[in-house]
């Protein structure tokens, strides 16, 4: 596997699993509806900036996702780690604005309570078939 079919797995999954490191240092995982972009490294997902995650990113922007495709008789998953960005620049979060979004962002992509992660992949480890290869992304 591959960085470049990592991203076309990890395009394909309808959730991600997101990791941040809470105040007492302990990992805390989350399960958030699926990329809305993908760009070169850059994984980019929308959520509240009220919310903890968003603190903890704050705080400590070392993170981890986790895409995985359980079949019949295969089970496929990818752990990503790299480092989340809190961004709530205007242009950031135009780019991956989608009209249904107003349901939880009533006043718009200019909503204060809105903000893109943006996750930087670093490294991945990729499972199949009782077998892992490492991951280094560039």
């Amino acid at each position: 596997m591959d960085q470049e079919n990592i991203i076309k797995f990890i395009s394909k999954q309808k959730t991600a699993l997101i990791a941040s490191v809470n105040e007492q240092g302990y990992p805390v995982v989350r399960a958030m509806l699926s990329p809305r972009k993908i760009q070169g490294n850059n994984v980019f997902f929308s959520t509240n900036t009220s919310s903890k995650k968003v603190k903890q990113y704050l705080a400590n922007n070392k993170a981890c996702i986790y895409f995985y495709k359980r079949g019949k008789f295969k089970y496929r998953g990818v752990t990503i780690t790299g480092d989340m960005e809190v961004c709530t620049d205007q242009p950031t979060k135009d780019m991956i604005w989608r009209i249904g979004d107003r349901l939880f962002y009533k006043q718009g992509v200019t909503d204060p309570d809105y903000c893109v992660l943006k996750f930087r992949c670093v490294s991945a480890e990729y499972y199949c078939d009782f077998k892992t290869e490492s991951i280094e992304f560039h």
